[in-house]
């Protein structure tokens, strides 16, 4: 097994050291052994850190990638994944729809010559808006 520098894996990765550091602070990465002071990575991290991408690409959070990973050395579970992503899918349908009646609701008020956005904002009161953050769930934290 090999063993890589931040740099190098920041390098195969295809990101900065500091992402890395950062994910190991969150618990998404192992911490890595040191030698001489600077951190050793096995090359199994290179794999974790293409996980961690895939994850955040399709709208993961970070305490949602942590709980992907958490307690593996290489690939998560495929159970886990199931049930982390038919979860995400339910929040990207919920995401959709809401998208579909806000565009809805613009196109609506671009129909008329003066679009009454006051009444309109009161019979939208209780309303949910679009939100990215119902996309990919709670926010993330630093």
């Amino acid at each position: 097994m090999r063993r890589l520098s931040i740099g190098e894996v920041a390098n195969e990765a295809g990101i900065r050291p500091s992402a890395i550091r950062y994910y190991e602070k969150l618990g998404v990465l192992p911490k890595a052994a040191r030698v001489s002071g600077r951190r050793q990575y096995d090359d199994a991290v290179v794999e974790r850190l293409a996980i961690v991408r895939f994850a955040k690409q399709v709208g993961f959070t970070m305490d949602e990638v942590r709980d992907l990973v958490d307690g593996i050395d290489r690939r998560p579970p495929p159970e886990r994944w199931r049930q982390l992503a038919e979860r995400k899918l339910a929040e990207v349908a919920q995401f959709i729809a809401d998208a579909k009646a806000i565009k809805r609701m613009l196109a609506d008020s671009l129909a008329h010559q003066c679009p009454q956005l006051v009444e309109r904002g009161r019979t939208a009161v209780g309303q949910r808006g679009l939100s990215r953050r119902r996309l990919v769930g709670r926010a993330d934290r630093a």
